[in-house]
């Protein structure tokens, strides 16, 4: 996956996560965010990257990301991989 579809990718589970509000607070509360720097960073890829490490956690959470936007569950862990970061090793 190129760059610019993982960005693509992210900004999707940017907005299915801006929907779901008790998970976009968690989220917020873990990057240390305001909604108002969320807004201002939202094409950011560093940030973008961040969104996807927080909906990976939860197999639920990629599962309703998948649903929701009608993707495969997969699709999120190979946008995360093309993202900064995301060639890193995985230990899970």
């Amino acid at each position: 996956m190129g760059i610019d579809e993982a960005e693509t990718l992210a900004i999707e589970a940017l907005g299915w996560l801006a929907g779901e509000e008790d998970l976009l607070q968690v989220f917020l509360g873990s990057a240390g965010l305001s909604s108002f720097e969320l807004r201002a960073r939202a094409d950011d890829p560093e940030l973008l990257a961040a969104v996807l490490d927080f909906v990976l956690m939860d197999d639920g959470w990629v599962q309703a990301f998948a649903a929701a936007t009608d993707r495969a569950p997969e699709a999120a862990l190979r946008a995360r991989a093309a993202l900064p970061g995301g060639d890193l090793p995985h230990w899970t």
